[in-house]
């Protein structure tokens, strides 16, 4: 694919490195073009650096939105014509002070994306972890690939974001349509806050899958269990 990535962030530079790995050709977008500059010659492989427009109108298939919640909404709705037909990937989180979700009561994040560019197919993927996670080949632990929910509307781009989270070495999850992305943004809030704010292992929330449904469904050497 031909990928246009938004921001020179950490987000950028982890998923764009592993996008080039694995062949596919990344234009780094910036508003500070010294910034982008330095991003591709780091991430190297054929990266190549531009502004927010090029990299948006250069990209054939997706784009990633790697932007700070709030300033990513002014930023597509600039470039709106740029990316329609496109998969706009948002990976941003709307945290505040306080591990506060920032949407409460209104539009999730990725559906304020949406709203900004409605030409675009906005996907949401690819919240759910520091970024330093992103930079693992491959994000693996306990001898399983780490899973990344997808949520969005377009089959096509939701196609499209699952090679890209499988380039990344990780196993797509089918998260429903961008109704949900604010689910993946709450989920996101209770999870930081979670690690940073009490130290706590997020991952024991949840029972294994054969557990999920309850003991009920689970069968026991006398039989299945009341």
């Amino acid at each position: 694919m031909r990928i246009g990535v938004l921001g020179t962030g950490n987000m950028a530079d982890a998923l764009a490195t592993q996008w080039v790995r694995a062949g596919h050709e990344v234009i780094i977008g910036g508003r500070d073009t010294h910034k982008a500059e330095r991003l591709a010659a780091r991430i190297g492989g054929g990266a190549k650096p531009a502004s927010l427009r090029a990299a948006a109108e250069s990209a054939q298939e997706a784009v990633l939105a790697a932007l700070p919640f709030g300033a990513g909404v002014d930023v597509a709705r600039d470039l709106h014509a740029a990316l329609e037909g496109k998969a706009l990937v948002d990976c941003s989180n709307p945290v505040g002070p306080g591990f506060r979700l920032l949407t409460d009561g209104g539009p999730s994040a990725a559906r304020q994306l949406a709203a900004a560019a409605p030409g675009a197919h906005v996907v949401k993927a690819f919240n759910l972890c520091h970024e330093d996670v992103w930079r693992m080949r491959p994000p693996v632990f306990d001898g399983r690939p780490l899973a990344v929910p997808v949520c969005g509307d377009d089959d096509t781009a939701l196609g499209r974001v699952r090679e890209l989270v499988r380039d990344v070495g990780c196993e797509p999850v089918a998260g429903g349509g961008l109704e949900r992305a604010g689910l993946l943004e709450a989920t996101a809030a209770l999870f930081i806050a979670l690690w940073v704010g009490e130290g706590a292992d997020a991952q024991a929330i949840a029972p294994p899958l054969a557990y999920a449904a309850g003991p009920g469904h689970l069968e026991t050497e006398g039989g299945t269990a009341a």
